[in-house]
Formats: structure tokens, C-alpha cells, sequence
């Protein structure tokens, strides 16, 4: 039952507007809650966020009500508590607060306080002729099933994924090497049921647009009245010699991928581990094993990333990795994989091409990875882009095809973030996939609704935590560095011209947080005026969106 609790060291609610305080709620152990000012009015909510638990009070408020996490991008209406962008799914908790005889008091019950969260509103009974399907299981998948539950959608809904396991955290998989999916799925399956969800483990195989139908490799077939595609991506192999044909060599995109990994790796550690690829999978997961094992990583680059970050940023993920213990062979080409000399069937050393000689005990592969959309290529009515991916509108509805949506790895879609011009891209980000998930969930539950604007933000983690917000699908001509890059402490500005078109950082929190919401009203710094000392983090944001 709700009660009155006394705020700590609070007479009076004397916040400026625009001001976030994180206050301690007497008579909780280990209670907070974070107070918010807007306007004329001060709310009250939980203190941390309910993605990964970053504290909120590092956060950024902007002054239509929004309330960004530092850490991962995770935004909430600061009226009601609701899950404005992804990663977070749970919304936060809302208290009752006052002001009365001295003190500052909020009303709420003490297990929601600890909890610094609420429950989704997902319960319903489905019923009426309307059928949602979504193909695939992921990030994406996951975003549209809380958008259209949440925002009132009442009729029936299928997922059909071949994952073989409840919609999951797969960042983790790289980034953590977490393997049990009791601690890596966002619900059990009773939150499905609540939410009259039928999750079906089967692959897809065919999609009939006329008679709106999809059918499966099991044989069976699902009619629906809207059909979400979001099968996400496959990662590529290696077609060299022996990557394929010996043991130990690994993909790097599923729980049973991370399974075999640590099986290979054993519990006394210590072995040879050779990483092909550069970019975040194969860093993250350097990163998770160089503790207890011996890692390369081999990479065609210059310097690691360097397609995204560029070399000078490239090798301060380089520096923070070699810091802890991985070696790296850089503009190198990969020949061949060589079976091991006491167990021809197992991989044994990786061969480059200036002939370095590679001793493994295990290959895991991080090239990249395609969009999977062979189940579309009977389909008539849909043209499949060069790169396997689906072209659609800004709202995400496949081009030329009506009542049918394509979201997160085999979405391209028009950017309209900074010097993106609504240039066509594909940007495999888990936030992205997931805001997209909500996109469209929340349109389906209010036809005739305008897609709501979003920036595109990642992290990794790479010896320090990476955040990064933006796209180059335009490219970037020049990097403008802040902060301390020898001790991996920065703040990266990548322009095009005098457009800031993307920010990386560490170390540096809120800044990309803040720069993102800069970038939504169209009030980013420029690039003369960052090299000039302009610091976004002093910088007013407008109330209006302007992408």
C-alpha cells in the first residue's frame, strides 16, 4: 500500500527549471528517487535507469520533458515515466510529491521506491480480426511487442523466430560472453502470456504478400492483417582454407555460438585465441577474453574500427586493449587456417599472408554480417537492395508493398540526423532496430501517426565504455578531438564540412548523450565553434525537433 515518506534534507522544493536532483527517501534503506523540475512543476520518479541502472541524475533533461540516460541512450517522459527511446523497456515509477509542515514528502509503496521502476502495461486479451506477425526475435522484435501493447493494440499478435529462445539482451553476447539465457532474456514467457503473444520457434521460409500469409520450414503457415520483418543479420564465414572445415572455429551471433566459445576456452583458460576482424564484435569480444587468455586480433585496417572511428581514434581502442594483454596484427591478410599437430580435426594456427604463422587453439570470426532475407527471394513484389537489405520510408513500410515493415539489420531507411539529407542507409545498431520496433508498434496502434525522430546510438565496451551517437552515411572529412586521448579519456566531433554528423566518447559522460538531443533540434555546435572551445555541454537545447 502507498505511503507518505519524508525526503532527506529537503525543506522545500527550491529546484531551478531544468534542474535534476537525486534525493534519499527516509525510512528505505537504500532509498532514492530523482527529483525533476519542469516549468512551474517538480516531479518526482525513480533515480536510475531501468535498462542497465545508470543513475538518472547523470543524465540530460530537455525542456519538452525529456530524460536521457548518459549511458546507453535510454529516454523517459519526465510526466508520466514512459519509455521514450530504447534500450529501456520498463518505465519509470511516478510519485505523488509536497510540500508541508518543513519538509518535502512523496507517496509510493516502499518495494516500487527500491525497485526504481514500474510495471509495462502489456496485459491484454487479444480479440478482433487484426493479426501483427513478426518475423525474428531480436531487438527490433522486442521494441514493436511493447509499442503495440503498450499503446493500446488489441489484436492478435505472432513471433516466429529461429533463435530457439526468448527475445534477449544479444549484446551481451559479445561484449560479456554470457551464455545462460535466464540472464540474458528480457521476460519470462508468463510476461508473453499476460500479454496474449504467441512466440513460435520455427524459421521462416516464404512470405505470400498476395494472400498475406508466411509459411515456415515446419510446414505451417501464419495469416496476418500486418507483418513486422525483423530477422536481423547472419554473420559472414571465412571462405578460405580450413576455416570451414575445422573444429573450433567460430561464428559469433547466438547463444549456442557463445556456448561453444566457452566450451573451447574451458575453465582452466589460457588459450591461444585468434580474432579475425576488427570492428565491435571482435573487439568486444577480445576485450571479454584477454584477462585469462592469450588474444590477437587480426585486422585489414590501419588501426581497429577505423572505418567508423578512423585511425586516430582506432588506435586508442588499440592502446586500451594492447593495456590489457591483446596483440594486434594490423593490415593484414588472412591465407589460410592450418588443422593443430595433435588433433587434425581441431584448427591449429592461422596462416597471414606475409607469412606469419598464428598458433590457435581457437578462431573466432568478426567480419561482419549480412541481412537475412533469403525467405523473400521467391517474393515477386519486393526488390531486395545490392546488400540483401529492404528499402523503406521513413515510417518503415516496405517500399511498394502495402500493410508490411522492415526493421532493424535488413532495414534501409532515409536518414534524416545531420548531413544525412534522408539519404538512404542501413545501420546495424541495437537501438536502432529497437526504436524502429517501437516506430512502427506505435503505428500500428495509432494509424495515420508520424514516425517520431530518433538519433542512432551505440556503445561498446572496449577497455572503457564507447558511446556514440549519429551516422556518416555521408562520410565525415575531418575529426575534431577533445578531452584526453592518451589516458582514453575523449570526446570525438566527426564532421562533414562544418556539420558535426556523429560523436564518439568515454570517459566523457553526458556528452554524447547530450549532443544527441543537440542533434535532434538542430542545434548541434558546428565544427569551427568546437575548435574554438564551444563545449556542448553548456549549450541550450530548444524545445523543438527539428529532424
Amino acid at each position: 500500500m502507498a505511503q507518505e515518506y519524508k525526503i532527506k534534507g529537503l525543506s522545500a522544493l527550491d529546484l531551478k527549471s531544468g534542474e535534476k536532483r537525486e534525493v534519499e527517501v527516509d525510512g528505505i534503506e537504500n532509498g532514492k528517487v530523482l527529483l525533476v523540475k519542469l516549468g512551474d512543476k517538480t516531479h518526482a520518479m525513480s533515480s536510475n535507469c531501468t535498462h542497465y541502472g545508470a543513475p538518472l541524475k547523470l543524465g540530460v533533461v530537455t525542456p519538452d520533458g525529456r530524460l536521457t540516460c548518459a549511458w546507453h541512450g535510454a529516454c523517459f517522459n519526465v510526466a508520466t515515466g514512459d519509455v521514450e527511446d530504447a534500450p529501456a523497456l520498463d518505465p519509470l515509477a511516478k510519485f505523488d510529491i509536497v510540500e508541508k509542515n518543513g519538509g518535502v514528502y512523496i507517496k509510493g509503496e516502499e518495494a516500487t521506491i527500491k525497485a526504481s521502476r514500474r510495471s509495462t502495461n502489456h496485459k491484454c486479451a487479444a480479440k478482433g480480426q487484426d493479426k501483427v506477425v513478426i518475423v525474428g526475435g531480436g531487438s527490433g522484435t522486442i521494441g514493436a511487442l511493447h509499442a503495440l501493447r503498450e499503446n493500446g493494440y488489441k489484436g492478435a499478435i505472432t513471433v516466429i523466430s529461429r533463435e530457439g529462445f526468448l527475445p534477449f539482451d544479444r549484446t551481451k553476447l559479445s561484449k560479456a560472453l554470457i551464455a545462460d539465457p535466464s540472464k540474458l532474456e528480457w521476460h519470462p514467457q508468463e510476461w508473453y502470456d499476460e500479454a496474449s503473444i504467441e512466440m513460435i520457434s520455427d524459421e521462416v521460409s516464404s512470405v505470400d504478400l498476395g494472400n498475406k500469409k508466411v509459411s515456415t520450414s515446419s510446414g505451417k503457415s501464419y495469416s496476418y492483417s500486418k507483418l513486422i520483418l525483423a530477422s536481423g543479420g547472419s554473420p559472414k564465414s571465412l571462405p578460405l582454407p580450413g576455416f570451414k572445415d575445422l573444429e573450433n572455429v567460430f561464428l559469433l551471433r547466438t547463444i549456442p555460438h557463445v556456448k561453444s566459445i566457452l566450451a573451447a576456452v574451458g575453465e582452466s583458460k589460457g588459450k591461444k585465441v585468434v580474432i579475425i576482424g576488427s570492428s565491435f564484435i571482435g573487439m568486444e569480444v577480445a576485450n571479454a577474453l584477454a584477462k585469462e587468455n592469450n588474444v590477437t586480433v587480426v585486422g585489414m585496417e590501419k588501426a581497429p574500427l577505423e572505418r567508423v572511428m578512423g585511425t586516430e581514434v582506432g588506435k586508442i581502442f588499440q592502446s586500451t586493449l594492447e593495456k590489457n594483454g591483446v596483440k594486434f596484427h594490423m593490415e593484414a591478410g588472412v591465407e589460410k587456417a592450418t588443422p593443430s599437430s595433435s588433433d587434425s580435426r581441431k584448427v591449429g594456427a592461422v596462416h597471414l599472408k606475409d607469412g606469419t604463422e598464428l598458433q590457435a587453439d581457437l578462431v573466432i570470426l568478426g567480419i561482419g554480417v549480412f541481412p537475412s532475407t533469403q525467405y523473400l527471394n521467391d517474393c515477386k513484389e519486393i526488390k531486395l537492395e545490392k546488400d540483401g537489405s529492404l528499402r523503406t520510408n521513413e515510417s518503415f513500410e516496405v517500399t511498394g508493398v502495402k500493410d508490411v515493415y522492415a526493421i532493424g539489420d535488413i532495414a534501409t531507411y532515409p536518414y534524416h540526423g545531420p548531413g544525412g539529407n534522408g539519404n538512404p542507409t542501413r545501420i546495424e545498431h541495437w537501438n536502432v532496430a529497437q526504436n524502429a520496433g517501437r516506430s512502427v508498434g506505435y503505428s500500428i496502434a495509432h494509424s495515420n501517426s508520424k514516425p517520431k525522430p530518433f538519433i542512432p546510438v551505440f556503445w561498446s565496451a572496449l577497455g572503457s565504455q564507447l558511446r556514440y551517437c549519429g551516422n556518416t552515411v555521408n562520410g565525415w572529412d575531418e575529426l575534431v578531438l577533445k578531452g584526453e586521448p592518451d589516458q582514453g579519456k575523449f570526446a570525438a566531433y566527426y564532421a562533414n564540412g562544418e556539420t558535426i554528423v556523429a560523436v564518439a566518447s568515454m570517459q566523457m559522460d553526458p556528452i554524447m548523450t547530450k549532443c544527441a538531443e543537440l542533434m535532434r533540434r538542430g542545434n548541434m555546435p558546428s565544427k569551427s565553434e568546437l575548435k574554438k572551445g564551444v563545449n556542448p555541454l553548456e549549450v541550450g537545447l530548444p524545445a523543438e525537433v527539428k529532424i
